[in-house]
């Protein structure tokens, strides 16, 4: 998660269940200023209580690097 602080707890139901899920495929993010680029999969802290996703993150930051 990078310099990212650990979840460990839902700030919205104070559940400590939290998972992790990857949004992958179709769903990836590409960087907005490279044409040609398969971009990075999504990465999820979620809640398994009540379903809040809490933080979300890509999983290869490199890629996003001089695309601004």
């Amino acid at each position: 998660m990078g310099n990212s602080r650990l979840a460990r707890e839902c700030p919205k139901c104070g559940s400590k269940e939290l998972g992790k899920g990857r949004q992958d495929s179709y769903a990836v993010v590409r960087p907005i200023y490279k044409r040609v680029s398969l971009g990075s999969a999504v990465e999820h802290v979620i809640c398994t209580d009540c379903g809040l996703i809490i933080e979300s993150y890509v999983k290869n930051p490199e890629k996003f690097k001089g695309s601004f």
